[in-house]
């Protein structure tokens, strides 16, 4: 089993939790649960799943979840026009439904919700639509909200991140339970591959990566042979790099998503 290497991989400490991402929306798996109750038969670490929260209006997936210590559903929205505007849900997702979901999943889950807001500028930024946001948390009742930036680029080029008003805007209104969380920390463990084209591929085809998350994560590796490889992924089309506020990013090109 993959998880079970790369957990042998590593010593104790060195991970702090097992979570479910994913290259689309991890709950469309229809053995979710037992994904999870699979990796808690191998490790005493805590499971967490980042999810879009979108169908947690159906019993059968809230009941899923229910194995993980931790749930990150993403609400961004307070109103229904703004959540159709960033969501971009289908017409059988409306905006109560949606909320409806969340709240029944809060009231039977034994675990952490932790819901994710991702700040976006002029949209979700405002103090109305912050007020109308801090309503929707108030009636779920979440453990923690994470705030997050779009700092990887997003499919939208026009979407901003906040300015430093508007997140200190979002933190006083939200609460003082609320965190401001920047994605894509740190470094990736990229150990288990052959070679380096492969331990890239891996990561981009799920998000962007920073050029210098790339080079801290494969140090062990000899720069020649990385700086090779980066190249070819440029040459062959299977990669793309963005330049966004100065920092540069690299993604899969649109043609070569799995």
């Amino acid at each position: 089993m993959e998880v079970e290497e790369s957990l042998g991989s590593h010593d104790p400490g060195e991970i702090d939790w097992v979570t479910f991402v994913g290259s689309g929306e991890p709950t469309l798996h229809a053995n979710i649960g037992w994904l999870i109750h699979e990796v808690k038969k191998i490790t005493d670490l805590p499971v967490a799943v980042i999810t879009n929260g979108s169908l947690l209006c159906l019993p059968e997936v809230r009941l899923e979840l229910n194995a993980a210590d931790a749930a990150l559903p993403a609400l961004d929205a307070g109103t229904s026009g703004l959540y159709r505007q960033i969501k971009r849900p289908p017409p059988s997702i409306t905006f109560k439904r949606f909320l409806e979901g969340l709240a029944d999943f809060q009231r039977s889950y034994w675990g952490k919700l932790w819901i994710e807001v991702m700040l976006l500028s002029d949209l979700n930024d405002t103090e109305e639509a912050l007020r109308a946001l801090s309503g929707v948390l108030g009636y779920i009742e979440p453990d923690e909200v994470h705030i997050n930036l779009p700092t990887r680029p997003p499919v939208e080029t026009w979407v901003q991140p906040p300015d430093d008003e508007g997140l200190m805007r979002a933190s006083a209104i939200l609460g003082k339970f609320t965190r401001v969380m920047h994605p894509a920390e740190g470094t990736f463990d990229l150990s288990g591959y052959e070679n380096p084209l492969d331990a890239i591929v891996s990561i981009i085809t799920r998000h962007p990566m920073r050029q210098e998350q790339i080079e801290s994560s494969l140090r062990d590796w000899d720069p020649g042979l990385v700086k090779q490889s980066l190249a070819d992924l440029i040459t062959s089309g299977r990669a793309q790099v963005i330049d966004r506020y100065g920092i540069l990013f690299w993604a899969a090109s649109p043609s070569h998503f799995p």
